[in-house]
Order: structure tokens, then C-alpha cells, then sequence
């Protein structure tokens, strides 16, 4: 089954939407990084030259306030952006680039479920970010 889009969430949560917000939802849904306020204006503006930054600005709060956004903040002074919806994955930070690579562990998956277990707890989600320089190693860096 595939999974609802950003638009399809917005109007099940009874959001009004404009053809400006359907823009920035658009734009969102194909993301594959972790746009700020700034280049998603830059993206819809360039499918809707009419679209303000003041409205993305105001989209993207709601879209947060209505948890179809989730906010990322990954110590570099500027909100980042995902779909809430995404499947669970961690954050490599790169301090250097500011590159933010995503990654999937099994083994730090369960390794926080027992931590979690062992203090009492279940388990209900959690966000991970690790924050490293790349390793000089004289040899470009593998493809994730």
C-alpha cells in the first residue's frame, strides 16, 4: 500500500489548501534532504514564482503545528525540514560540509531498546544525530 502523500495528510487533518500550499507540500514530498525555510522557498519558487517566503514561512509552521512536518535542528542555527511520516532513520552531521547523511543501524536499534528495557522502560521512539569531521584517509569516502 503506498503510503498517503503530504497533501493527502493535509486534508485528512482538515487543513485548507491553497494551490500555494499544494506547491510546498509538492516540493516537500520529493525531498530527499533536509531543506530550510530558505531552499524551500527556492524550489517553489521556481515552480510558482508567486509563492512568497512569508508563505512558506507560515506553510511550514503549520505543517509543523499539524505534525506533518517534523523540525530538525542540527546545531547550525537554521531549521531543517523532513515529512513526519518518513520511515525511522538517524543523522550523521558532517561539520565540515554540513552535509546530513541518513542511516539505519539494526544493532544501535536494539541496543537502545535494551538500555530503554533495562531502566524500566518501553520504548516508544527516539532521534539520534552524531556530529563528525570525515576521517583523512587519502581516499575519497564511499557513496552511502
Amino acid at each position: 500500500m503506498i503510503p498517503p502523500t503530504i497533501i493527502e495528510r493535509c486534508e485528512a487533518a482538515g487543513l485548507r489548501m491553497t494551490e500555494q500550499r499544494r506547491v510546498i507540500a509538492r516540493v516537500l514530498q520529493n525531498c530527499d534532504d533536509h531543506p530550510d525555510v530558505e531552499e524551500l522557498y527556492a524550489r517553489a519558487s521556481e515552480v510558482d514564482a508567486g509563492i512568497s517566503i512569508a508563505t512558506v514561512y507560515r506553510t511550514v509552521k503549520l505543517f509543523e503545528e499539524s505534525g506533518i512536518l517534523e523540525r530538525l535542528e542540527f546545531g547550525d542555527g537554521r531549521a531543517r525540514y523532513e515529512d513526519a511520516e518518513r520511515d525511522h532513520h538517524d543523522h550523521l552531521i558532517d561539520l565540515h560540509s554540513g552535509e546530513v547523511i541518513e542511516f539505519v543501524d539494526p544493532e544501535i536499534e536494539e541496543l537502545q531498546e535494551r538500555i530503554a528495557a533495562k531502566l524500566g522502560y518501553d520504548l516508544r521512539g527516539h532521534k539520534m544525530e552524531l556530529y563528525g569531521v570525515p576521517r583523512d584517509t587519502g581516499k575519497e569516502r564511499s557513496e552511502k
